[in-house]
């Protein structure tokens, strides 16, 4: 594969917060011939918070369900489609797929439902963003070093979290702390690693969810083609495979539509870096260079509205999704109203005062997973939460 030569290159990364030794290891460490991005992604997948990702919410909440996607399955979906996409393009690899296995670290229990409770509950405080979380998680939280807190990853990796969807021109607490220390520069566009892995995210929970939902009776064939362009797939589908059981039928679909949209990403990407020279012209281009046509943004539009509509906002979803919210927010006021409630290593790190007492409780919420959650509401409160869906 010939690389890129706006890819962001490893031997020329733009170092880490904390001091490395010249031939790119920490001081201490001899673990193989890897590169630095190949570094970051390795210490990603052995993190314990990525591992936590198993039993965190993608669509349902703490589903029983075996073949039910949870963060951990859709992170591993994105890193394959960025991988995809960062190869066809001559991007590095390494750092496209860290970027998408790190990219929801920052997620606390239930999902959106659990990320609005700790807002709620944090906003005297400045807020909860599980963006800005995923910083929070990697640069100080998750600290398996001697030397140092956080997992030290590269300023290429650290700013692609930070600024996947772009610039960020108010930056949380959170994240606004983390740049005070090690700055990101938050006012420009980052890598096409970093925007290939948002438009992954998008691809992988756009069609996967559909496939998800069909799979819980939450979502029918006969709504999905309602959307005309859904439509023309299905038939395209059925004329290829007219004998087919229509389970069969209905992933063909979702794995066709997923195709469309890698190949319309990587030419409409193609157009837009023509005449890109560099990882600096990328960042300076003052605008989003790697993404969908407009005629495909226009359509994946279309298609976030029906999921919302349909499958997000379906009314067992959220009842459900009331509820989770109910169980975060009656964690964080046990926690604040009685610390002893916490266990002993995070009693030991709570601060005396507010904001930053009431940061680490939610530090210690957000790292929960669905279950742990449910235990945790359990002990304090004599009952397992009831109303959560179990699909």
């Amino acid at each position: 594969m010939t690389r890129a030569p706006y890819a962001a290159d490893p031997f020329r990364h733009g170092g880490r917060e904390f001091a490395v030794s010249r031939d790119g290891a920490e001081p201490g460490e001899r673990r193989g011939p890897r590169s630095e991005f190949q570094r970051d992604r390795d210490r990603i997948v052995h993190s314990m918070s990525f591992r936590r990702l198993k039993s965190k919410t993608q669509v349902f909440i703490a589903p029983d369900g075996d073949h039910y996607r949870t963060r951990l399955t859709h992170s591993l979906e994105v890193a394959q489609i960025g991988r995809v996409l960062a190869r066809a393009l001559g991007l590095d690899e390494d750092l496209t797929e860290a970027l998408c296995l790190a990219h929801d670290l920052g997620h606390p229990p239930f999902g959106h439902a659990g990320e609005d409770a700790l807002s709620e509950a944090l906003s005297p405080y400045g807020g909860f963003c599980h963006n800005a979380h995923a910083l929070r998680t990697v640069m100080r939280l998750e600290s398996p070093y001697p030397a140092h807190d956080g997992l030290n990853l590269t300023w290429d990796l650290l700013e692609g979290l930070a600024k996947h969807n772009g610039p960020v021109a108010e930056a949380t607490w959170a994240l606004a702390e983390l740049d005070a220390a090690f700055s990101l520069a938050l006012d420009t566009w980052p890598s096409l690693e970093a925007q290939i892995a948002a438009v992954a995210d998008d691809i992988a929970y756009d069609n996967h969810d559909i496939d998800d939902g069909l799979r819980a009776g939450f979502l029918e064939l006969d709504q999905l083609l309602a959307l005309d362009f859904l439509a023309d797939q299905w038939r395209a589908v059925e004329r290829r495979f007219p004998h087919a059981p229509r389970d069969r039928l209905m992933r063909e679909l979702v794995r066709d539509q997923i195709g469309l949209m890698v190949n319309d990403v990587l030419a409409h990407t193609r157009a837009q870096t023509s005449g890109i020279g560099s990882v600096a012209e990328v960042r300076g281009a003052g605008r989003q260079l790697a993404g969908f046509s407009p005629a495909m943004a226009t359509q994946e539009r279309v298609l976030k509205d029906f999921m919302y509509r349909e499958l997000y906002y379906h009314p067992e979803q959220t009842a459900a999704a009331e509820r989770a919210r109910a169980v975060v927010a009656q964690l964080f006021a046990a926690y604040a109203d009685d610390a002893r409630l916490m266990p002993p290593e995070w009693q030991a790190r709570l601060p005396a005062a507010h904001p930053e007492r009431a940061r680490v409780i939610a530090d210690f919420i957000a790292g929960m997973s669905d279950r742990f959650a449910m235990q945790c509401f359990a002990q304090i409160f004599g009952e397992r939460p009831v109303g959560l869906i179990n699909v």
